[in-house]
């Protein structure tokens, strides 16, 4: 028998002793490859042996769970007091999604708890929380595609998670990545707490139920409260394993129960980060370099001086993606604006790599890259889709299209800020942040200020809009840097609704082109899509963790490759572009653009090939029977191929259809679309039907109120939405320059959810991407005019 590299190391390890031990020189020192390949070895003895071991659990923290008073924790998830309130750890930021609802029921569901007696509470940072789901969705995996390598990146990328991950709220990922962990905790509980009661009542479990927060015997009439149970139950060991409910006996899970924290925001009572107020605050406001990555060259610290309630300038370099710029700091908010206002005319700027950029030339730039004979990296190829396409025969018809789409703002109401105290005396910081990514502002407050991540207490506040903007932390470092100058004073910095509008990290821009072969049926022979723009990811990990941006990203082409469509011959594939312009996460990022490019090629496939919408997308998902199903009852909705009614005001109008798959979950909208007939460009969208297949459904209520805030906020992008640049500066500051869909103009929308029990899946952001070829669609229907660029607007 061999020996294990193991022995071979061991019997060198004592040659190499003896011949030190006898003064001999014969033997060399390892030369700098042979140790790292040793080295590599043993790592990947190492990284294979952990890879094989199950992830680590997810239901009990790495310290105990803090507690008030009479309360009591079960386990990393939940807190149980006397008086029989449960208290359930939220892990994921509230930012109007209903998360905090959600999650609450799921717990509450296994636990059988009642309802009446749930409150939530923000979870401190711990590693159970890192959210594995979003980084798992991430991999550059089609949907359909059920191999080996799919399900061991899967389990290494779970895994690495659980360890070394973020906890973070996005990619529509919060019920889809705590529905078993919430499930479980909630399950353990309810174990605990029955082994409590049948330790006190000396009775089998099995003969005790839970109903509505009471552990009961019916055999004997003894019944007992949570708040009764919980000291004894808190002795319990947590149970290694538990039974989960099946569907059907569900009890909260599926209903439309009110959201947790709705009251507060009806009455006022809530909280956002820019509400927070602590004793002697200060104000902070916030001036960047008006061109994109440019910064201060020179700034008279006396610029602010004198003027009203200023008690500080602080210069703020480039970092974490926002640019340079400076900070007034005041006694309110009003004295740091003005002064901020009268200092900018005291700063000289160094405009950086952006400065010269217009829109034009990025146009030009993306245009470049798809004339190129390089197409990319392809995320997707199914038999040869070029040879197929070169192959015309007669009868045979092609179609071709570019489609252009425009950066992006998100337009949170919330402004950003942040507010940060640092106590000398103890030496610890306090945050107070509207974030998306608590462990990852933790770090960069604690990197700012040069202490250790402990030091920080990080507090989550509500969110005034997220989508995707609060996942960056450049206003976080702002904030540190401020409070770093103003120690043992709580300083809020806050950016202007000008500032957030000119210093966003915008959706890329991305252009595409499609092409396809139909054979003299109208079958769909073979495309092949090409797109090019800026990688959010690569730029992502540069900016805030300072990783090099290298390889595939998925957010690029999503939207286009993994699409459930049956195409014999496909190549799907995209060039990253880079731009000095900072790009980042934007609801639903890739598919938000990629699903209008996609969609509304299959519109015109089908129009060339003489058939109707629907029955073309049919015809392409004879394997999809989901798929399938989610059109037909959106086409039953809208009376697909029946006539389209009268506009009120007499107008005539049309009806366009789109298909999409993201996040897990399957959308099809119909747009119904009017021409004003006074000038004959503006156009209303009239009326939106939409069904979505998301698996389980917690509370319908919030998966509806998703599907409209996604189909208005897409809307708003496919009508109004652009962002252009005049050497290197935004030139949209505000809403009257980047409107928002009003109550006005906004849509009757009708949603549907298709009944399921499978898990759940996504349902944030899948609403949006569908909106924008839907209108384009109808408007071909209507005016015959393709519209293939973004916003929307007819010659």
């Amino acid at each position: 028998m061999s020996d294990s590299p193991h022995r071979s190391s061991s019997r060198s390890s004592r040659s190499s002793r003896s011949s030190r031990s006898s003064g001999s020189s014969g033997l060399k020192a390892p030369t700098r490859r042979q140790f790292l390949l040793g080295a590599l070895g043993g790592a990947g003895a190492l990284v294979l042996g952990w890879s094989l071991l199950p992830p680590r659990q997810r239901l009990t923290l790495t310290r105990q769970l803090p507690t008030e008073h009479d309360e009591y924790a079960l386990n990393g998830w939940l807190k149980i007091d006397e008086a029989d309130n449960v208290t359930v750890m939220l892990a994921k930021s509230e930012m109007g999604q209903g998360v905090t609802t959600a999650l609450a029921m799921v717990l509450a569901d296994e636990l059988d708890a009642d309802w009446a007696r749930v409150r939530t509470e923000s979870a401190p940072l711990d590693a159970i929380y890192n959210n594995q789901a979003m980084v798992v969705d991430g991999l550059p995996f089609h949907p359909d595609n059920q191999g080996w390598l799919k399900h061991s990146a899967a389990w290494l990328t779970a895994k690495a998670m659980r360890e070394v991950g973020l906890m973070a709220t996005g990619g529509s990922s919060s019920v889809k990545d705590l529905w078993l962990p919430m499930r479980e905790a909630g399950a353990s509980a309810r174990a605990m707490l029955v082994a409590a009661a049948t330790a006190r009542w000396k009775v089998p479990a099995s003969e005790c139920t839970v109903v509505r927060g009471e552990v009961r015997h019916a055999e004997s009439g003894r019944s007992a409260r949570f708040g009764e149970l919980v000291n004894g139950a808190s002795r319990q060991k947590v149970p290694r394993s538990v039974r989960l409910k099946a569907p059907d006996q569900f009890t909260l899970i599926g209903k439309p129960l009110p959201r947790i924290e709705g009251a507060s925001k009806h009455d006022g009572s809530a909280r956002f980060g820019i509400d927070t107020v602590q004793p002697d605050m200060m104000y902070a406001s916030v001036v960047m370099c008006p061109t994109l990555g440019g910064q201060v060259a020179s700034l008279d610290p006396q610029a602010a001086q004198g003027l009203p309630g200023v008690r500080q300038l602080v210069v703020l370099p480039p970092r974490y993606g926002a640019s340079g710029g400076f900070a007034v700091v005041a006694d309110t908010p009003w004295h740091a604006m003005q002064a901020a206002r009268s200092a900018s005319d005291a700063v000289q700027w160094t405009h950086g790599p952006a400065a010269g950029l217009g829109s034009a030339e990025i146009t030009q730039r993306l245009a470049a890259a798809l004339d190129g004979d390089d197409d990319g990296f392809a995320y997707s190829t199914e038999g040869d889709a070029r040879a197929a396409l070169a192959q015309v025969a007669a009868g045979m018809r092609t179609v071709s299209a570019d489609y252009q789409a425009p950066l992006l703002a998100h337009a949170t109401l919330e402004p950003q800020n942040c507010t940060v105290h640092l106590n000398l005396l103890s030496g610890r910081v306090t945050v107070w942040a509207p974030t998306q990514v608590p462990s990852l502002a933790r770090s960069v407050v604690a990197d700012v200020m040069k202490v250790a991540s402990e030091r920080v207490t990080l507090n989550v506040t509500l969110l005034g809009g997220g989508f995707g903007r609060r996942l960056e932390v450049d206003f976080i470092g702002q904030a540190a840097a401020v409070a770093k100058a103003l120690p043992d004073v709580p300083v809020q910095t806050f950016w202007t609704r000008e500032q957030d509008a000119t210093h966003d990290l915008y959706r890329p821009p991305c252009a595409a082109r499609w092409r396809a072969t139909l054979d003299a049926q109208g079958k769909l022979l073979a495309w092949h899509a090409r797109s090019a723009g800026p990688s959010v990811v690569q730029q992502f990990l540069q900016r805030t963790m300072g990783l090099p941006g290298l390889g595939p990203d998925k957010t690029t082409a999503e939207g286009a490759f993994d699409q459930p469509y049956e195409v014999p011959a496909a190549r799907i594939a995209h060039r990253i572009v880079e731009l000095p312009v900072p790009v980042g996460f934007w609801r639903s990022v890739g598919h938000s653009h990629q699903a209008f490019f996609k969609e509304s090629f299959v519109d015109e496939c089908a129009h060339a090939g003489g058939i109707d919408p629907l029955a073309f997308r049919q015809s392409l998902l004879q394997q999809h029977p989901r798929h399938r199903a989610v059109l037909a009852r959106a086409a039953a909705l809208s009376g697909w191929g029946t006539p389209s009614p009268l506009a009120p005001d007499g107008a005539r109008t049309a009806r366009g259809m789109a298909l999409h798959h993201s996040f897990g979950s399957t959308v099809a909208q119909v747009a119904e679309v009017s021409i004003d007939p006074a000038d004959g460009k503006r156009f209303r969208v009239h009326r939106v039907w939409a069904v979505i297949d998301c698996g389980t459904v917690v509370n319908p209520d919030m998966v509806a109120q998703q599907m409209e805030s996604a189909i208005v906020f897409g809307l708003s992008a496919a009508l109004y939405g652009e962002v252009t640049l005049d050497k290197g500066q935004v030139q949209q500051n505000n809403f009257h320059q980047q409107p928002v869909l009003r109550l006005a103009d906004c849509p009757a929308v009708r949603t549907e959810i298709m009944p399921s029990t499978e898990p759940p899946e996504g349902v944030g952001e899948p609403g949006t991407p569908p909106i924008a070829p839907a209108v384009a669609n109808a408007l071909f229907a209507l005016t015959g005019q393709r519209l293939r660029r973004l916003p929307l607007a007819l010659a």
